[in-house]
């Protein structure tokens, strides 16, 4: 936000459009702004701005699709910086709904991300259900983080395989590959520590077989991201990285064959 309190470009911005420029890649958008959930008359604003900016960044890089996370990230107009859970109601389907249509007026191809949580309002099981009830407009799709199903496994004692086996894999347009690591066990009274969706480490085998396993089932897919997070990656992360990034390709190249 500049000085107003307006949207404004900064280095990122300016260096992804001389990337365009330079090779001709196309782009895709993922954001944490839009607050698919959010209902509250006072998060409207934030909205409007976020659309608003999201229709000048695809002015610029065209974007083949634009992707948010499921939950809400500004209530009664506070912004939560990460996406709180909603509850898994025919009326939360139908704000997240709404919300992706708004969003299809500037981008018509959208996708919601399957949540990452801490806590939930509802049986985890019951989210594939609750996200086919949202998804079902031509040109909205799912982006299925992988790590996300392994992250919430972990921490609310599930198997991830069960998961998938409830989710509409047609509806996948692109799918997310990264890492985390566990929590501080001073953090909670009980010492208990959680798997924590850091995009700081690598990725997990179990994420990697989740991925083999997945992606020959989602007939619609059209890209694969590994997310790092800046500020985790040294000199000597890059060969893991490298690693990670052909070990993907390989695996999407030999289903292909």
């Amino acid at each position: 936000m500049d000085g107003a309190g307006r949207w404004a470009p900064n280095g990122f911005f300016h260096r992804f459009e001389a990337l365009g420029v330079e090779t001709g890649r196309p782009f895709v958008a993922h954001g944490v702004g839009l607050s698919l959930g959010s209902a509250s008359p006072a998060s409207r604003p934030q909205q409007r701005a976020t659309l608003d900016w999201a229709a000048r960044c695809h002015g610029t890089f065209r974007f083949g699709w634009y992707t948010d996370h499921l939950g809400a990230t500004s209530l009664a107009g506070q912004a939560m910086t990460l996406p709180v859970a909603l509850p898994m109601t025919p009326y939360a389907a139908a704000t997240t709904r709404r919300s992706l249509a708004a969003l299809q007026r500037v981008v018509p191809s959208v996708g919601v991300e399957n949540s990452v949580s801490y806590f939930l309002l509802g049986d985890p099981l019951a989210e594939p259900a609750f996200l086919r009830r949202i998804l079902d407009r031509p040109g909205m799709h799912l982006l299925l983080d992988l790590h996300n199903v392994f992250t919430m496994g972990q921490n609310f004692g599930f198997d991830p395989r069960d998961y998938l086996a409830r989710l509409d894999l047609s509806r996948v347009i692109e799918l997310h590959l990264s890492g985390g690591s566990d929590s501080d066990p001073r953090w909670l009274p009980s010492g208990r520590t959680l798997r924590l969706d850091g995009h700081d480490g690598a990725i997990p085998e179990e994420v990697f077989r989740l991925f083999e396993e997945t992606f020959p089932r989602c007939p619609g897919l059209q890209g694969v991201t590994i997310e790092r997070m800046e500020g985790t990656v040294g000199q000597a992360d890059v060969p893991l990285l490298r690693e990670e990034v052909r070990r993907t390709r390989q695996l999407l190249k030999r289903r292909a064959a």
